[in-house]
């Protein structure tokens, strides 16, 4: 299998937020638009997509940013098969954060995902907008 195949680009990138209206505000300022506002229903978290043209950014209320320096969570790769990525990905040993392929009621259909660690701890997620 080649994983590129299921790889269609930079889906989005993380940040965490202590304070959301005031990270939506600057992004506004600075050329972007809500794409979705929505509540996590796992955990209660505001989250919102940013976007401007095909730059997306997660942006949620976790009340656990660092803030500081290398406070971006995680990348997120745009994939077209969530199950095969996770099969390729899990059977290179890599260090799974999520067990099986998880769920999440964003977007019109919501979203199928895993994330996993890289070599540097960085996360990394795989995502499926269904």
């Amino acid at each position: 299998m080649n994983i590129s195949d299921y790889c269609t680009g930079l889906q989005h990138i993380g940040i965490p937020t202590n304070d959301i209206d005031r990270t939506l505000a600057f992004y506004k300022e600075i050329g972007f638009s809500v794409a979705l506002s929505t509540r996590n229903p796992q955990n209660g978290e505001a989250v919102a997509f940013l976007q401007n043209k095909n730059l997306m950014l997660e942006v949620y209320e976790n009340h656990q940013a660092c803030m500081k320096t290398g406070a971006v969570d995680h990348v997120c790769i745009d994939v077209t098969d969530i199950e095969k990525v996770f099969e390729y990905i899990k059977g290179r040993g890599c260090k799974m954060l999520d067990q099986q392929v998880q769920f999440l009621p964003f977007w019109e259909n919501g979203v199928r995902f895993f994330t996993i660690v890289g070599p540097n701890e960085e996360k990394i997620e795989f995502a499926q907008k269904l």
